[in-house]
């Protein structure tokens, strides 16, 4: 397991105040309006409706978005730039562009990941409403790449066009599109950026695009940095697919809008880093909950060599029978200093 990339807590603490003050500030019957369009929301991450048109349609709409949908999406880009990071080293980026970025969760994660880069980012979204809410969120936040950050109104499909960049993220958007207009915009990101970063939901469907997009990425020359140890074809076929999962607390709002009493929810979510400077992505990762039993481990992992294999850690391996009681799923195999 890769030692944890430190990450500071207080990008996610900033960004649960901007919202809690931010949203203090709707109507009297925003509860009622924002409760029925998280359900809606719900409905529309759950199925299969490409549009060409915005899915955050109203004040309602991104209002929801932000309480039900920015702190999971936050967290589950957060958890795949730290698998990024450690294997790229001490590379970062100066210049982001997040497409369809919404609200800005992806461009508050990737600030908190590199706090001291002073990178510049430029938030792309086809919804104005969601553009305004996000401008206002980043405008008092104490990190320069946010409060400086620039928010464009641009369709998100084939029409496209990206300056080159450092970095390019891609988060839960490819299942708002058409087929036609994902395999534009991912191209298009692609050509334009060093490091790609696509997520989307940890659901059947949601995996199928991040392979399609891990493909595309790969076709235009970049090399799959994580979660994948290798360029090759991936091992995982249906009925199963490949997913993680993010811990999100859960603010008073969010129990609001969306109801629940625990006090912390499992963001499930696929996805694809690459880049187009040499990394060498990690020797296998562990794609399983990773089972304790009396004296060992057992590691499900994806590997470089030899596809899908299970591995039983016991107390012999000393050191890494340690590492391997502190593994959680999603994590790299083996430690960094156990890698040949």
């Amino acid at each position: 397991m890769n030692a944890p990339v430190p990450v500071p807590a207080a990008t996610e603490n900033d960004l649960r105040a901007a919202l809690r003050d931010r949203l203090h500030a709707v109507p009297s019957d925003a509860p009622r309006q924002t409760a029925a369009a998280v359900e809606r929301l719900i409905a529309h991450y759950r199925g299969r409706t490409p549009t060409d048109s915005p899915v955050l349609r109203d004040r309602a709409d991104v209002a929801a978005y932000a309480a039900y949908r920015m702190p999971a999406t936050f967290e589950a880009v957060r958890s795949a730039l730290a698998a990024f990071r450690a294997r790229a080293g001490e590379w970062s980026p100066k210049t982001h562009v997040d497409i369809g970025g919404g609200t800005g969760a992806a461009t508050w994660a990737v600030a908190d990941a590199w706090p001291a880069a002073g990178h510049s980012t430029t938030v792309l979204d086809w919804a104005q409403p969601a553009l305004d809410l996000g401008r206002a969120l980043a405008a008092e936040a104490p990190h320069p790449s946010l409060c400086q950050a620039q928010w464009h109104r641009q369709p998100i499909g084939g029409a496209l066009t990206l300056p080159p960049s450092d970095l390019v993220t891609i988060s839960y958007v490819l299942g708002e599109l058409t087929e036609s207009d994902r395999e534009s915009v991912v191209a298009t990101a692609a050509r334009a950026a060093r490091a790609v970063l696509v997520v989307e939901p940890g659901t059947p469907d949601g995996y199928r695009r991040i392979l399609r997009a891990r493909q595309q990425l790969v076709d235009e020359g970049l090399g799959v940095v994580a979660p994948c140890p290798h360029n090759g074809e991936c091992p995982v076929q249906d009925p199963d697919w490949c997913h993680f999962a993010a811990r999100v607390n859960r603010s008073s709002l969010h129990r609001q809008v969306k109801g629940g009493s625990l006090p912390y929810e499992d963001e499930k979510f696929s996805y694809v880093a690459a880049m187009r400077d040499p990394v060498l992505p990690a020797a296998s990762r562990v794609v399983r909950h990773p089972q304790i039993r009396k004296g060992q481990v057992l590691l499900d992992l994806c590997t470089r060599d030899e596809g899908l294999r299970r591995t039983t850690v016991s107390k012999r391996h000393g050191d890494l029978y340690r590492a391997a009681r502190d593994a959680e799923w999603g994590d790299a195999w083996p430690p960094l200093a156990a890698e040949d």
